[in-house]
């Protein structure tokens, strides 16, 4: 999954595409460089980010979706590339799904507009549910964990609860545990460990790592986008502990990072991956 900030203020790459036609060319680049989804995201969710309203997010956003739809009328995208929309507001991602998104990401699961859950029932699309706790405000405060695997665990299960309570069928969830958001840099490699654990549960694991604090934290690096090596090492560590996706800035370079993993680590291992950690933490 190929990472297309259209914003301001983002961590990593924040205005260089925020500029429609510039976010065009990004996208495709990414699709040329083998991305097999493309994220696109209208609202910075780093800390301390001002949260914007669904008009705001809409007016940066449909720039970019009517080039999108001109090129695939035309063919000028690959056939098979698939789009998701990185939102918490309901009326964003149900413009996203008429311009021909196929995914909702929510960084929220469902807990930032109560009407998310029926609609992507209603659309029956693939839909992220991540882990955090508060919001871009408030996250950095509530990184109080007894056991972050286990409780990362457990609130993903209660929003997947609601959300197949919601009419959203189990094979149109997928889990994020949420790098970075309301976990510090040891709970973030804590949940890199415990991620056999999650992965048990049969919802296919989308990790997003690229370029996070953690790892700037860990390698002495403030410049977000210098940390491409530590992001392929993270991205190593998710592949091995059963993540079917990666969300990722650096396309091209991880690419090559995920078909090497891939064939260190057969995604068929998860399971003894799983049993592993679960006699650790026993």
């Amino acid at each position: 999954m190929g990472v297309l900030n259209i914003t301001p203020d983002s961590f990593s790459d924040g205005g260089l595409f925020y500029d429609p036609s510039r976010a065009f060319k990004a996208l495709v680049r990414m699709a040329k460089q083998g991305a097999a989804i493309i994220d696109i995201g209208a609202q910075s969710t780093r800390p301390g980010a001002i949260e914007l309203s669904p008009e705001q997010e809409l007016e940066r956003l449909l720039p970019l979706f009517s080039l999108i739809c001109q090129a695939r009328r035309a063919s000028d995208l690959p056939a098979d590339l698939l789009l998701s929309i990185d939102t918490f507001h309901a009326p964003v991602a149900a413009v996203a799904l008429a311009h021909g998104v196929n995914w909702v990401n929510d960084v929220s699961a469902g807990t930032a507009d109560s009407a998310m859950l029926p609609l992507v029932a209603k659309a029956a699309c693939p839909y992220v549910l991540m882990h955090r706790r508060g919001n871009s405000q408030s996250m950095g405060d509530l990184n109080n964990y007894n056991n972050v695997v286990l409780e990362v665990e457990d609130e993903l299960l209660q929003r997947s609860a609601a959300a197949i309570a919601a009419g959203i069928k189990p094979s149109q969830l997928w889990w994020d545990p949420g790098l970075g958001f309301a976990k510090n840099k040891d709970q973030n490699l804590e949940l890199l460990e415990g991620l056999p654990l999650l992965a048990a549960h049969g919802y296919p694991l989308l990790v997003g790592p690229s370029r996070k604090r953690f790892i700037g934290e860990i390698l002495n690096e403030k410049r977000a986008r210098a940390r491409s090596w530590g992001t392929a090492a993270t991205v190593c560590k998710a592949i091995a502990a059963g993540a079917a996706m990666v969300r990722v800035h650096d396309v091209a370079a991880m690419l090559q990072v995920c078909a090497m993993a891939d064939a260190l680590w057969p995604y068929s291992a998860t399971a003894s991956v799983a049993d592993k950690f679960l006699q650790k933490q026993a």
